[in-house]
């Protein structure tokens, strides 16, 4: 009976404390030290990549200049029917916003939001915060006397903008990012085409993206092959050749080609020495140009994957399909190709999300047709400071980087991102 009973109880340490809750403890204590050696690097994530991330995409949307400054008028335009001119009472706030502002010295912040949507806002907003008087003189209502100081407080569409930017809130910027606009029944609907940019832009960085990927992989894949079916010290010494262009600033790259293919260059200069042409091609400050020093800055990004790829696929799986009656190159387009996709596609994939951000050598390069999304995000970040156009450029660069992301996932399965 009592050997059954010993049988039946738990297995305790030397201290006592019961095998099983000191094995939990050991496992909650590895852990916890694991966790510890991970949170450095979470960390670090958190505030060099989420945050700033979170920050770019919250300013896309921030919208706090009307409604921090005209607090009164925003709220009391709330309840307005957008299409008859408001109730003196929206006036009286208006008046009474101004004021405040003027004397704070932020009649500005608003006048220069309101402008990005109505031209002339700004120079209007800051007359009437000048001239407006305190009080309307015997007879006149506060509407009366923003009209006589200038017809324009007369029109619906005035107001309609700051009735728009009542919320802290906007799509304003995502949608001029597109070409949007929101109409008078407050849905979104193209601007004039005289008024559009960016979607002629954003095309124009996806289509240059394209065709960069293009010919990085028409160029990369075979030589990519090449390398894998040489001997090993052959091409260990090869590739020393692919990883050069890393060791050298993209600065100095793209001023390097623009020394090659200018009018007066080394290029054009051996082509007319060899007369095989009359007068200097145009390959510089063009789309030439461009994709020139794209690809050749771009292309070890579609090596070094497919090269990977491709040393680790025995060669014995070509000679047997071959052995076997095969063609070489139906051995190959069967047997050999299926297994590089990975490789390939992740190259692509990465080649191409790099194009779409480039600024470099489009800048230097090309000529302003050649520009990219992200020559606008630099201008506006540091020419004419507008950071929401900015974010709002960003946010969209990095929704189709996802949707790239997402379509390579799809297609070819994220799980083999890793290339083996």
């Amino acid at each position: 009976m009592s050997e059954s009973v010993s049988m039946n109880a738990p297995l305790t340490a030397a201290d006592g404390v019961p095998l099983k809750t000191r094995l939990q403890q050991q496992r909650r204590l590895k852990q916890l030290k694991a966790a510890m050696l991970v949170l450095p690097l979470l960390l670090f994530l958190l505030l060099t990549f989420l945050v700033p991330i979170s920050t770019l995409l919250t300013r896309s949307v921030d919208n706090p200049e009307v409604v921090s400054v005209l607090r009164e008028t925003t709220q009391a335009l709330k309840p307005w029917d957008g299409n008859s001119l408001p109730a003196v009472a929206v006036y009286d706030a208006l008046a009474r916003d101004l004021q405040r502002a003027q004397t704070e010295k932020t009649v500005s912040e608003a006048a220069k939001r309101l402008n990005m949507e109505l031209i002339g806002f700004r120079s209007l907003l800051q007359k009437t915060a000048r001239k407006m008087p305190p009080s309307p003189e015997a007879g006149q209502n506060t509407r009366d006397v923003f009209i006589a100081l200038d017809e324009r407080w007369g029109d619906v569409s005035h107001w309609q903008v700051i009735a728009r930017n009542g919320s802290s809130w906007t799509p304003y910027y995502l949608m001029s990012s597109l070409d949007l606009r929101q109409g008078t029944d407050g849905k979104p609907e193209l601007v004039p085409e005289d008024e559009r940019a960016f979607l002629s832009i954003f095309g124009r960085t996806l289509w240059i993206s394209f065709w960069v990927t293009l010919w990085c992989l028409a160029l990369g894949y075979p030589l990519a092959y090449w390398l894998a079916t040489l001997p090993t010290r052959k091409s260990n010494l090869l590739m020393i050749l692919v990883l050069l262009p890393f060791w050298t600033s993209v600065l100095v790259r793209v001023a390097s080609w623009i020394v090659l293919l200018q009018s007066e260059g080394l290029v054009n200069s051996a082509l007319l020495w060899t007369g095989l042409i009359d007068s200097p091609l145009e390959l510089a400050f063009n789309r030439t140009g461009v994709y020139i020093a794209m690809v050749h800055i771009l292309l070890p990004f579609v090596i070094l994957p497919a090269y990977s790829v491709m040393k680790s696929i025995p060669p014995s799986y070509m000679r047997a399909a071959i052995s076997l009656g095969d063609h070489p190159f139906a051995a190959f387009w069967k047997i050999y190709f299926p297994q590089t996709v990975a490789g390939v596609a992740a190259g692509a994939l990465l080649v191409f999300i790099m194009c779409i951000g480039y600024y470099i050598t489009p800048a230097l390069l090309g000529s302003p047709q050649e520009q990219m999304v992200s020559y606008y995000v630099a201008f506006y970040t540091n020419v004419t400071i507008n950071w929401g156009m900015a974010a709002a450029l960003g946010s969209l660069l990095l929704m189709a980087t996802l949707l790239l992301y997402g379509l390579y996932s799809r297609l070819v399965g994220a799980n083999r991102l890793s290339l083996g």
